[in-house]
């Protein structure tokens, strides 16, 4: 675990018509394939739980809310708009829901860990809709994935993008994507960056670490990367994707190499029973304390109000998020929490 730091402001530097962006790694070569190890296991910050531990947590009933939980569901905020049309110079975000976001940054459209489906593998079906239809997106300039768990990477929702979409991927998930057709994706190792052309100059895609894992299958554990984004925009605005992750370390060590983040996506769902989840897993707590870690000026929650993957009730995490912004002195007004459907506009002059 990290201490706690301040929020630090903004430490960008100008950047030059034509420059790169700042990053902290030389870019590497968009798409084609390259040779990985066998499996990622070493870099687990934690080991992960056992068979033992998957059935205490099911004889506790501890992997979903209960029916009184469950039926407090109907509550969730749900605002959905039209995806707000924004210039080369600006930044918005709208919540598709779950770990899905319309992220719009330097004249790109981003799609993050797209999910549109009704229903993923193993779980009830969404609490709530689709923020976004998919008729109503703008042409998708890219797509980035944390990981290859189903609720970050849906089959069906991929199969929906043209196959010449540019992917971003951690290593050794491209073979998954060049399967379905796919040919513009890129394989990032941590700390790793590649620039994709955009109307206002290249933006850089860093694959950042995180405290998670990887399995799709019952033998392939750990055999694919897992990380969370940062993209920067040739004007220095950057916004980081944490992707699915607990808390930890790591936090400190990307504000540090990426200082002046405008904007943190964080997960702040999915942690009870916390015997089981707290390693890979943020509670509301955490992650504020690991926006403050990053240096970032503004979250947004997310991982939270969409799929039931664990035991705490539905709305309790937007409850003990704005509980913690608050116990952290944060101004209310940097805590973008949305209603899924929602969009928020950083413009140029923020």
């Amino acid at each position: 675990m990290t201490d706690r730091t301040e929020p630090s402001g903004p430490t960008r530097r100008p950047v030059s018509a034509g420059e790169p962006p700042p990053s902290a790694a030389r870019p590497r070569p968009l798409f084609g394939r390259r040779a990985w190890p066998r499996g990622f296991a070493d870099r687990l910050t934690e080991p992960l739980p056992g068979l033992g531990a998957m059935l205490r947590a099911a004889r506790q009933g501890a992997l979903r809310p209960g029916a009184a939980a469950r039926y407090a569901a109907a509550g969730l905020p749900f605002a959905p708009e039209p995806v707000p049309e924004v210039g080369p110079d600006e930044v918005a975000v709208s919540w598709v829901g779950h770990a899905s976001w319309v992220l719009r940054i330097g004249g790109l459209t981003v799609l993050t860990d797209p999910v549109w489906s009704r229903k993923i593998l193993g779980t009830p079906p969404r609490l709530t809709p689709v923020g976004v239809p998919w008729s109503q997106l703008p042409a998708v300039d890219a797509v980035v994935i944390s990981h290859n768990h189903y609720d970050h990477l849906d089959a069906p929702t991929i199969k929906r993008l043209p196959r010449h979409t540019p992917v971003f991927v951690p290593a050794a998930l491209g073979e998954w994507f060049g399967r379905r057709g796919f040919h513009q994706v890129t394989e990032l190792d941590w700390w790793e960056t590649a620039q994709l052309p955009g109307p206002a100059g290249p933006v850089c895609f860093d694959l950042v670490p995180a405290h998670h894992w990887s399995r799709r299958g019952l033998l392939d554990t750990c055999r694919t990367l897992w990380g969370g984004w940062l993209l920067t925009a040739a004007d220095g605005r950057r916004v980081y994707f944490a992707g699915d992750t607990g808390y930890g370390h790591w936090f400190a060590e990307i504000g540090a190499r990426y200082p002046g983040i405008d904007l943190a996506l964080l997960p702040i769902g999915a942690y009870a029973p916390p015997w089981l989840l707290r390693p890979v897993h943020t509670d509301p707590e955490e992650a504020v304390l690991a926006c403050a870690d990053l240096g970032a000026d503004r979250m947004a929650p997310m991982h939270w109000g969409t799929f039931s993957l664990s035991a705490e009730p539905p709305l309790e995490p937007l409850v003990r998020v704005r509980a913690a912004w608050r116990a952290a002195g944060r101004p209310p007004e940097d805590l973008w929490d949305l209603p899924i459907g929602a969009s928020r506009v950083l413009g140029s002059g923020d």
